[in-house]
């Protein structure tokens, strides 16, 4: 169901607007963007002359800095639209944004996209609802038409801009009457962002309210060894719903004996330099008091995770580019000690790389997820503190240094070392499903002909004692492509940590294949993506 969604957070608790107080007690909001918000759908849009999105979703950008992006993709009879807020000092889909300081959406092509896709930006409200395309249309007519439209948008815009005082003065107005919390006997986490330095913790997008979000739990989708997930729903009200367009969501729930791997996950995440397309969005944590449970509150994909989609889809060339690509550029970011806009950030190790631990979004690119045994690879940590960080993570998925526990803790590009090493069996799985390599077998992990949870033990014999690795046919070299990415696979699990291709570098030569996507003969995917995938959790 399609919402307008608008901002009802209140003074200190305000997370994406500034309320300026000017004597004589009148007050001015300070408004973020407010733009069209709407995952991809599809249009009759032909891509010629100008087009309504006709997406039905208004959100309160989530930064200062952010623009409206519209997105238009033909790809054989498919033809979508996809609507976002996006900050231009970082890419999307690989791209940089351009002329976003239009007031309308000038869409242009960018090609070796894998079908026709069209982009524009523009740093106006709601500018992105109508797009132009490139046409010798008569440039009278043109503004001719556009004057309704830019009639309706003043008065939309008006609209939201007095619905949201009314509703900000309501709930102050509750405040001062001493109106009871729904949840008075539990509370949100709270990160707060005065008094600390730029590499401190902070919320990506936390709830900064001391009562609970309202949530209705659904149904399981995943259990591990610490807790389990559900999908669930933010009901009407919730201020995450209304300021970022979340209707869905991922409940991470921990018993109260797991507070520690709680924590450690609810740190890592609310590390406002984690933000990134390719790992989880994370909104929130919480400690649930009556339940005795602490939650971690995330963005839900209806995909699943990589190991089940694989499991139940064959992909072609253009598939694993997007899939690869992403996971590459995902580890990158968490090892890179700089943000993408050149800012110093501390490095992460994931340290639990797997098919399981990586989840499939709606366009086909990879999000990290499960940090519950990443690591901070802070350069001042010493080696006593890293002492009990050696051998952790999934048997089947350990580099040989970690199955040996001789990881060399004096360094910490070891960890990311190991990283590289785990993502490096993740993208055999890949190319395994992948009707590019000729005839494609029944998915298997790693190592599938060990049983279905290895031990250590079990592991040392392959990986160290054999100097095992999983089996790249000689078929799988014949595609230039999928040849490319044997090769840096080859690399990524090297014996020797050191030898080993950055995660860095992984990306960049994935980025450098984009021009072979057009060179391939691709073949759909024999079905499409469920509208639910289990996640499943193998630990």
């Amino acid at each position: 169901m399609e919402l307008l969604r608008f901002s009802t957070f209140w003074c200190g608790a305000i997370l994406f607007g500034s309320v300026l107080l000017h004597g004589g007690g009148g007050v001015m909001f300070t408004l973020r963007r407010l733009c069209k918000f709407c995952d991809v759908q599809a249009t009759s849009c032909t891509g010629q002359g100008s087009c309504s999105v006709k997406c039905g979703i208004t959100s309160i950008c989530p930064h200062d800095e952010d623009v409206c992006v519209s997105i238009w993709r033909k790809k054989e009879d498919n033809v979508t639209f996809d609507t976002v807020c996006h900050n231009p000092a970082q890419k999307l889909y690989g791209l940089v944004l351009e002329d976003y300081n239009n007031s309308k959406c000038e869409m242009k092509e960018r090609r070796g996209m894998g079908s026709e896709f069209f982009i524009c930006s523009c740093s106006q409200d709601e500018c992105n609802e109508h797009v132009f395309f490139n046409t010798n249309m008569d440039s009278q007519v043109i503004a001719v038409s556009l004057v309704p439209l830019l009639l309706m948008t003043v008065l939309v815009i008006t609209s939201f801009y007095f619905y949201r005082v009314y509703r900000q003065r309501q709930a102050h107005s509750k405040r001062k009457k001493g109106s009871p919390l729904d949840f008075s006997d539990a509370h949100a986490i709270i990160i707060d962002d005065e008094g600390s330095d730029s590499s401190s913790t902070h919320a990506n997008n936390l709830n900064h309210n001391t009562e609970l979000l309202p949530i209705e739990l659904d149904v399981q989708v995943g259990k591990g060894r610490f807790a389990e997930v559900y999908k669930a729903k933010l009901k009407q009200g919730s201020s995450v719903s209304e300021e970022q367009g979340f209707e869905t969501v991922a409940v991470k729930i921990f018993p109260y004996e797991e507070y520690a791997s709680w924590k450690n996950e609810k740190d890592i995440f609310s590390d406002r330099d984690l933000r990134h397309e390719n790992v989880l969005h994370f909104l929130t944590a919480e400690e649930r008091k009556v339940q005795r449970q602490y939650w971690l509150i995330t963005a839900f994909h209806p995909g699943g995770n990589l190991q089940e989609f694989l499991t139940h889809h064959i992909i072609d060339w253009h598939d694993l580019w997007l899939l690869g690509g992403s996971l590459a550029q995902g580890v990158a970011h968490l090892h890179s000690e700089h943000t993408s806009c050149g800012q110093h950030k501390v490095a992460i190790a994931h340290r639990d790389i797997k098919s399981s631990n990586i989840l499939v979004k709606s366009d086909l690119t990879c999000c990290l997820c499960d940090f519950g045994l990443a690591l901070w690879l802070d350069n001042s940590l010493s080696v006593d503190e890293l002492a009990n960080s050696g051998q952790v993570g999934t048997a089947r998925y350990m580099a040989p240094e970690v199955l040996e526990s001789r990881i060399n803790l004096e360094n910490i590009e070891s960890f990311k070392q190991a990283d590289v090493y785990s993502m490096a069996l993740v993208l055999w799985e890949v190319i395994s499903r992948c009707s590019a390599i000729g005839e494609v077998k029944e998915y298997e992990p790693p190592f599938g002909n060990l049983r279905e949870h290895p031990c250590v033990e079990s592991m040392k014999d392959s990986v160290l004692r054999d100097r095992g690795r999983p089996e790249i046919p000689n078929s799988w070299i014949n595609h230039t492509g999928i040849q490319t990415v044997c090769a840096s696979i080859e690399e990524c699990w090297d014996h020797d940590p050191e030898a080993r291709l950055t995660a860095q570098c992984v990306a960049e030569r994935f980025h450098e294949m984009e021009y072979l996507e057009k060179l391939s003969d691709r073949s759909d995917s024999e079905e499409k993506i469920p509208e639910e995938i289990s996640v499943v959790d193998e630990k």
